[in-house]
């Protein structure tokens, strides 16, 4: 971004006024459709907003309540709601910042082979009791009866549900595997404590794939290549997670990785060598041991949130439900499983956690929900005659730009200073702020353009702009 910002600053200046104005419609200012020409404006945004910290309230109307940053920033600019403990709203930009996780998601599970489905929330309780789980989860299941009496739980995982819509199919081939099946849905777990926002509730969305190999050798195989996802998911974003050894608690199997985002308010505690690169969640660690398993060398301890979980299950649940393929000899033997998880809801409030400041949101750029923000002049201030440069750059922009349709968003409360829509800005970290001040009266006009991840600032004009902004990447 440092190389496109210098070249930006010598971008020549290529034209005036009159030509800037000259064909130009104005457009009607309306939160609709942008490929049907019309902007998206600030002030039709369903945002509750608390813009002062003294606002800010639990769901229970206490402030102490609120014990991270993530939790703090995203309740003060409209993100999330708190609807009851556990669970929130969330609202439009957060929506659209989780569309744009998923689609990442997407990309790098289609690009190992994962094939996506849906299954339902609802699982019945035999299945759970197949495996045990019904018992070994304890309170942590969400259960109930429907009008017959029959037991469900709303799904906090589903290794029993998928193994058991695989093994319904009863002509499988060694031919047709490996299988990478996965899906991002709600997920329920009734936590005897949520806190910390979007990073512990009760009712969160989760990416779970389930993997289906016809050899151990194969399974591990896909447990490295999914491993090899994740790590290019997080670089993606942006994050720098760590993959450390775990535990495979209630899920079983026989081996388990989580993916821990160092930050000071995590839950679990891991450790890390700096010499080999060795590194695994304490609980699995004797609690005495401070050198490293592999090389001896002292390891060093941090706290992390964990945002991605693998296992190797075997056939723990295909020899349950008779998850079954055909091998070369004709032989039925069960599949080779594994599975994988990715907090989506985590992972977004785990980002904001990490990489925003005390005050303002910072997002990953791809899951920013919008890229551009536009701040026209106040409305009877001596830049006012600039308002009409400013609708025209949004049009250019979204017609110069076609990733950016859908992108830019115009704050229209004009009623405001610029200085404080800036903040605001600021605030809910849009990428990229575009301000029509006093040097967007010159010839020709120059807009202020902010870079808010890197604190820069270049004056450009409105070709230096499009040219700048056809550099961003959008999922």
């Amino acid at each position: 971004m440092e190389g496109l910002l210098s070249r930006c600053r010598a971008l020549p200046t290529l034209a005036t006024c009159s030509h800037q104005l000259s064909g130009y419609v104005p457009h009607r200012c309306y939160h609709c459709d942008p490929e049907r020409g019309k902007r998206l404006v600030l002030s039709r945004m369903f945002q509750p907003q608390n813009l002062r910290e003294d606002q800010v309230l639990s769901l229970e109307g206490r402030s102490d309540d609120l014990t991270c940053k993530s939790q703090r920033l995203m309740q003060q600019v409209g993100l999330i709601y708190p609807a009851s403990p556990g669970c929130y709203h969330l609202l439009p930009y957060t929506v659209r910042a989780m569309e744009k996780l998923q689609r990442v998601i997407d990309q790098e599970m289609q690009a190992i082979g994962g094939q996506k489905v849906n299954m339902p929330s609802l699982s019945p309780a035999e299945l759970w009791r197949a495996t045990n789980r019904w018992d070994l989860m304890g309170k942590e299941l969400l259960r109930l009866r429907d009008r017959h009496g029959k037991e469900y739980c709303l799904g906090p995982t589903h290794e029993e549900a998928v193994t058991a819509l695989v093994a319904s199919q009863k002509t499988l081939s060694y031919r047709q595997l490996p299988f990478l099946l996965y899906q991002v849905t709600r997920k329920f777990r009734d936590e005897p404590r949520p806190r910390f926002g979007l990073l512990r509730g009760r009712e969160f969305y989760m990416k779970d794939m389930y993997t289906f190999d016809s050899s151990p050798e194969a399974a591990r195989q896909t447990y490295g290549l999914v491993c090899g996802a994740y790590s290019s998911l997080f670089r993606r974003l942006g994050l720098r997670c760590i993959r450390v050894q775990a535990d495979v608690g209630s899920i079983g199997g026989t081996a388990s990785h989580e993916f821990q985002l160092p930050a000071d308010i995590g839950e679990d505690r891991f450790a890390v060598c700096p010499s080999c690169g060795f590194s695994a969640n304490m609980e699995t660690l004797r609690l005495s041991q401070t050198d490293c398993p592999a090389c001896q060398s002292p390891l060093t301890e941090a706290r992390g949130i964990e945002v991605g979980h693998t296992f190797y299950l075997g056939t723990k649940y295909s020899s349950i439900f008779n998850a079954q393929f055909t091998d070369a000899q004709g032989r039925p033997c069960p599949a080779e499983m594994g599975c994988y998880g990715l907090g989506v809801t985590r992972i977004l409030a785990a980002a904001i956690e990490v990489l925003s400041t005390e005050d303002c949101i910072r997002w990953p750029g791809l899951l920013a929900p919008y890229q551009v923000c536009l701040i026209p002049p106040k409305k009877g201030s001596k830049e006012e005659v600039a308002t009409e440069l400013t609708g025209h750059l949004y049009d250019l922009i979204t017609e110069a730009v076609p990733q950016l349709r859908g992108e830019v968003l115009l704050d229209d409360r004009t009623h405001r200073t610029i200085g404080n829509r800036l903040k605001d800005a600021n605030k809910f970290g849009y990428p990229f702020v575009i301000i029509a001040g006093k040097r967007a009266l010159e010839d020709p006009a120059h807009f202020e353009v902010w870079s808010q991840n890197t604190g820069e600032v270049v004056f450009l004009t409105r070709e230096g702009v499009t040219e700048f902004l056809s550099q961003v990447q959008v999922v």
